[in-house]
């Protein structure tokens, strides 16, 4: 497995195309050509904001109604410190939730000590995180209410 990268993670929605537009408003991912051919019934439409290189494969299909079912539990996309701090500083440009549902104003960035992440869940119900491990960005350029253990980095 050296040098294995994750490819994918696979999505069930109800309607592939309201999917990849909220995906592509909420995390700036967008349909890869070069996967365009797949994007048949049965197959996935592949989104990515990095050329491809990580991608979600939106299926059409029903997603689970109890968390225990779930294929995945979390889907986390990594981003630079500038890009993470952008995201949290704005409130959604469309709805998202939190894991029970309930839409989100704002992100609430919750600070692990040499990384911070949101987390939030699409329309689905499938959860997502966006995280960074910038945390000296973050430190610099971020909101100090979101300060916690990462100071202490600093020592």
């Amino acid at each position: 497995m050296d040098g294995a990268q994750l490819d994918h993670v696979e999505i069930f929605v109800p309607d592939r195309e309201l999917a990849a537009r909220w995906y592509g408003q909420v995390l700036g991912l967008r349909p890869v050509e070069a996967f365009a051919r797949w994007a048949t019934a049965r197959g996935p439409l592949m989104l990515s904001a990095d050329g491809g290189r990580s991608m979600v494969a939106l299926f059409s299909g029903e997603p689970c109604d109890e968390r225990r079912e779930r294929s995945h539990h979390r889907v986390a996309f990594r981003v630079t410190g500038p890009a993470f701090v952008a995201f949290v500083s704005v409130p959604p440009a469309v709805p998202v939730y939190d894991a029970a549902g309930v839409e989100l104003a704002s992100f609430t960035p919750v600070d692990h000590g040499g990384a911070f992440s949101v987390y939030f869940a699409d329309p689905w119900g499938h959860l997502c995180e966006l995280t960074t491990y910038d945390w000296r960005h973050v430190l610099a350029h971020g909101d100090p209410s979101w300060i916690g253990e990462s100071k202490n980095l600093l020592t």
